[in-house]
Order: C-alpha cells, then structure tokens, then sequence
C-alpha cells in the first residue's frame, strides 16, 4: 500500500460512514448499537460531540470540554456529554456532517509542529487525525453490526495498526510492565503485506490487520482473533494492544 495523508483517508472513512447513516429509517436510529448502553443515534452524538472538540483545540480555543469534571474517566465523561444532549437522529446527523468537515479543516490549518490539546495528551495534529480515523472506523462498526450493515475494511487500518502499534509501549507501562519491541505483519484488505515495527523485534504478531485492529479497539477478543504470536512478549502484547492516543 502507498502511504497516504492521513487527512484524506479521515475524510474517506467519515464518508463511507456518512453513506451508511444517509439511508437510516427513523427507528433505526433508536436500535441498540454495539457500544453498550447507547443507541446508533447515541454513538453519533459522541463522533459529534468529540468532532466539536477537535475544532476547538485545533483552532486554538484551548480545552472546550472540562473532560475531568464530568467523570472520574474519560468513559464516564463521553457517556455524560451523550447523556445530556440525546435527541433526533436526522438532527444529529446534520450536526455530525458540519462538525466533521470542520474538523478536518481545523486539523489541515493547524500548525503541523505544534501539539494541541487532547483530553489529558497534547498530540500533534496529524497524530489527532489518526485517533479520529481510528475512533469513527470502531464507531462504525458499533453502527454497522448491529443493523447488519456491510462495512468493509480497506485500507485505510494502516493507520489504525500503526496507533495500536505505536502505542505498545504506553500500554506495558500502563500494566506496570518493561516496554517490549513488538512488530506486526499484518495481512492487508487487499492480501498485501504490511510490515510494522522494529524489524528486528522479537515478538511477532501476524495475521489480518482487521483482526490486529479490532482488537486494539475491543471490539474482538484476542482469543477470538486469527492472529499468531511468537516471541516471550507477543502474546503479552496482543492482551495488552489497545488503539490509543499518542504524543
């Protein structure tokens, strides 16, 4: 795969999700998405909210959502945003489109060196890009699955493998444990390989990208992955894999 600007390839998933929503009936929007406690018109309100967000700190506004005064976790707070503002499908969707088309404005026009704020991590605006390819592309699958919509992997997961990759190291931290070289290689949508990491690593985890990604976003159970370790900390890594923010 060539490497493409992770800006264009923000803007293609939102699209192909945008497809998705435009042909949604009334009662689909209060069917019970995958992400628990929310309905499909609740998971758009959170892409809404947190597009919102993005346009404000990218354009410099500072921090628009005091995340910590509403939630001891960053879960907690999403779910009391969601919680304070549900409404009309359609509705949301017309607040969705203008915010996501604004956010990636926002995130071009920003400059490219400087971190803008995030939550509780400044990160780089093209690295903020990657998160919310990475958060609309498991949104969508909370969308998707449930509806029986087809949403097909493409190759835009480079970047989501590449956050969950590249975020390894937070994440054996985070368990308390020494940071371990890990790569991935990784069967593409369209049967290519992609090679990620140290080439050197020792620890290996190999199979298809949409397994690697969906279990860095949860939304797949190592066990149930066709994913194969090798090395004393693959499978440590895999457990531990999440699609994180990054510096």
């Amino acid at each position: 795969m060539a490497h493409t600007d992770v800006y264009d390839d923000l803007e293609a998933e939102q699209r192909q999700l945008e497809t998705v929503l435009a042909r949604l009936g009334p009662d689909d929007w209060k069917t019970p998405s995958a992400a628990e406690g929310w309905t499909i018109a609740d998971v758009l309100l959170h892409l809404a909210q947190t597009e919102e967000a993005v346009v404000a700190t990218a354009g410099g506004q500072g921090d628009p959502v005091r995340w910590h005064e509403l939630g001891a976790t960053v879960d907690e707070a999403m779910g009391a945003l969601v919680e304070a503002e549900r409404g009309d499908g359609p509705e949301i969707l017309d607040r969705w489109r203008a915010a996501r088309r604004a956010s990636v404005t926002a995130l071009r026009a920003a400059d490219q060196t400087q971190p803008v704020r995030w939550v509780a991590t400044p990160l780089k605006p093209r690295t903020l890009a990657t998160t919310r390819l990475a958060e609309h592309w498991a949104h969508a699958l909370d969308i998707t699955v449930p509806l029986g919509v087809d949403h097909p992997d493409t190759a835009r997961l480079r970047h989501v493998a590449w956050l969950g990759l590249s975020t390894l190291p937070y994440a054996f931290r985070l368990a308390g444990l020494p940071p371990a070289p890990v790569r991935a290689d990784l069967t593409a949508p369209d049967g290519s390989t992609w090679r990620l990491g140290d080439p050197a690593a020792a620890n290996v985890i190999t199979g298809p990208a949409g397994d690697f990604c969906r279990v860095g976003a949860q939304r797949l159970a190592p066990a149930d992955a066709k994913l194969l370790v090798s090395g004393p900390q693959a499978g440590t890594a895999l457990r531990l894999l999440r699609n994180y923010a990054v510096r």
